[in-house]
């Protein structure tokens, strides 16, 4: 389907289409590639927007590799300036990786409110202003549903501007493994050559994110079956993951490889058969002091 910035398009891709066809849910995605479809910021979604204190933004930095941000804010940070475009009134810190990234590029962004377990996908053409603030031109507009939302998560008070760099290497360090081990939340961010970026939550009991050396595996539990990330990872290996510490503060974002994998595996508690498993090549770690 034809958009019209021609790099970020809308509805099901091949990656998209083969992960559905695999599951056995093609029928049942192709009911739902309505919701996928080009989306506007409607009303009843910018209200959601001006309430929320979290945002996270899948982009690429200057060499290329892909990284996913948080963006904290008060309520009104995020602003529906139109139908179709999304003011991030926070700027990212000289930390992030994503700090200087290259201007008028594909991303992919979530807002989510742990509170009421609401998360909306925004996906389209990010810029960024000479101020620091981002803005993205929406081609992919919609609602994802409650499931694995933790409501313990707050990120009230968080600042993005707070951050400082802890810790930047390509190798994950074992309190950066513990801190995978003891989440219950992570974003997952993924991108597709002709569809861009993609920025997804992931949520479970602690301990469902497995981790070993710089290696990191994690279930594919059952949702709408649009499979949007599985979907981008069988094109593009390319893949970056986020962890927040909400109590610490601290923020752990890798960049690396993933492949999906299909056989069963003793810590599949989804019981779907699928999951990712994902290789660290770059680590960033942040902290708000």
């Amino acid at each position: 389907m034809a958009d019209r910035h021609g790099d970020a398009a809308v509805g099901f891709h091949s990656g998209e289409l083969a992960v559905q066809d695999r599951a056995g849910v093609s029928g049942q995605a192709g009911r739902l590639s309505g919701m996928v479809a080009r989306g506007q910021l409607r009303s009843a979604t910018a209200d959601f927007l001006s309430s929320a204190r979290l945002a996270v933004v899948t982009a690429r930095d200057a060499a290329g590799r892909l990284w996913t941000s948080p963006l904290f804010g008060e309520p009104g940070f995020l602003t529906a300036a139109d139908a179709t475009t999304l003011r991030l009134d926070s700027p990212l810190p000289e930390a992030d990786p994503l700090y200087a990234m290259p201007n008028h590029q594909p991303a992919g962004a979530i807002v989510i409110d742990f509170a009421t377990r609401r998360r909306w996908r925004i996906n389209g053409m990010l810029t960024t202003e000479p101020a620091g603030n981002l803005v993205i031109e929406v081609d992919q507009s919609y609602g994802n549903c409650p499931k694995y939302i933790q409501t313990s998560n707050s990120p009230a008070g968080a600042s993005a501007a707070d951050r400082e760099l802890v810790f930047t290497g390509d190798r994950l360090r074992a309190e950066d493994r513990r801190l995978i081990q003891h989440a219950d939340t992570f974003f997952l961010g993924t991108t597709h050559p002709a569809s861009g970026a993609d920025a997804s939550h992931r949520g479970g009991s602690p301990g469902f994110v497995l981790t070993a050396h710089d290696r990191v595996w994690f279930p594919d539990y059952p949702g709408n079956n649009l499979f949007n990330s599985l979907g981008n990872i069988a094109v593009d290996p390319s893949a970056a993951l986020l962890f927040v510490d909400f109590t610490t503060g601290t923020t752990l974002q890798l960049s690396g490889r993933a492949a999906l994998t299909w056989d069963d595996q003793p810590a599949d508690d989804g019981y779907t058969g699928r999951g990712v498993g994902f290789t660290a090549e770059r680590v960033v770690v942040t902290r708000t002091p």
